[in-house]
């Protein structure tokens, strides 16, 4: 089969930067979030470069990271991760540095997108381990029956008036986060010893309101439809709200005055990659107009490529950033998911 004009120029200028590397018929082995690699988009690359890509999809950051780290991340190739979750990748030397120069795409990014040591945690050193692919604010879906007004406060996840109405995301990390900012905490990344016992009892509170916990944006849907809920914690954003308007629901969509916590996904590089120019080569065909275009109109999501979306918005959005501790964060959840008191969740 002739190589496609877009591959034949990637392949040639691979091989002036890896001498002897040749598009093979490898298997690429993606591991990605829900919409990041459709059918479609991953048989327009399998038919330009020849290969086969395996997708496994991902539901979670611990389920990310209990994926990657499971057999040293030698499983998988690529992957997308947010740049808060993308620190202890690169300090567990997991993930290698990219060599931008092969991905002409970049080009192509927005100038916010495209400044990679302006991103906080995507250089170190003088290695670039990641490459901005979409993003989203995590904002409250309300049902318009039940909740006329849009709701413009975190608080609204706790109002008594919607006990047992409240579908929220089962997932320590990013909780945690939106309790410190419901009870005006200093850092919702960075908890003190004296803030645990009250975000603790915030989350316990929280988990008084909610009928349903999630971990996909379809699985969220369904839970929203099924259990008539009036308000929705909406951690994977406005792909939850095309996926509930699809679905025939009549929702809005709001950002809380507090600020809302936004996500920036990247894709990077596993150490054990068996063909990191067929990883280069996914990274930039993704940057193209089809498959970024995808994002936005299949998903609902921000991509790095088109015309800004954010700005508007930004003052209102904290992005995340590393926390003191994942591991501590969703253990404490574990517990106040199973119905632990505030004592026991504390607890050793």
């Amino acid at each position: 089969m002739p190589l496609h004009p877009n591959r034949r120029q990637f392949c040639g200028s691979l091989a002036v930067m890896a001498p002897g590397w040749a598009c093979a018929a490898d298997t690429l082995r993606v591991l990605a979030w829900p919409g990041y690699a459709d059918p479609d988009i991953v048989s327009t690359f399998e038919q330009r470069y020849g290969g086969k890509v395996e997708v496994t999809m991902i539901d979670s950051d611990l389920d990310l990271w209990n994926k990657i780290t499971a057999n040293g991340a030698q499983d998988f190739d690529v992957f997308a991760v947010n740049t808060a979750e993308l620190q202890r990748y690169i300090r567990k030397g997991l993930v290698v540095g990219i060599e931008t120069g092969i991905l002409p795409n970049l080009t192509r990014q927005r100038p916010r997108f495209r400044d990679l040591a302006s991103i906080p945690g995507i250089v170190s050193g003088s290695s670039v381990y990641a490459i901005p692919y979409t993003y989203s604010e995590m904002g409250l879906i309300y049902d318009r029956r039940q909740i006329p007004n849009p709701p413009d406060s975190i608080a609204a996840l706790w109002d008594e008036r919607y006990r047992g109405k409240v579908i929220a995301y089962n997932g320590g990390t990013h909780n945690f986060s939106l309790a410190a900012l419901s009870l005006g905490l200093n850092s919702p990344f960075k908890l003190d010893d004296k803030d645990w016992p009250r975000a603790v009892d915030r989350l316990i509170a929280l988990r008084r309101n909610v009928t349903g916990f999630y971990t996909r944006p379809d699985e969220s849907v369904a839970l929203f439809k099924r259990r008539e809920a009036a308000l929705m914690f909406a951690n994977f954003g406005k792909q939850q709200l095309q996926l509930c308007k699809a679905a025939g629901l009549d929702v809005g969509y709001s950002l809380p005055r507090e600020g809302a916590l936004a996500w920036l996904d990247c894709w990077v590089i596993t150490r054990s990659a068996r063909n990191t120019k067929l990883a280069a080569a996914w990274i930039n065909y993704l940057l193209e107009s089809e498959p970024s275009q995808a994002l936005v109109t299949r998903q609902g999501l921000g991509n790095t490529t088109s015309a800004e979306s954010v700005d508007e918005v930004s003052d209102k959005l904290r992005w995340l950033q590393p926390v003191e501790s994942e591991e501590h964060r969703n253990q404490l959840w574990s517990r106040i998911v199973s119905g632990d008191r505030a004592s026991k969740v504390l607890g050793p």
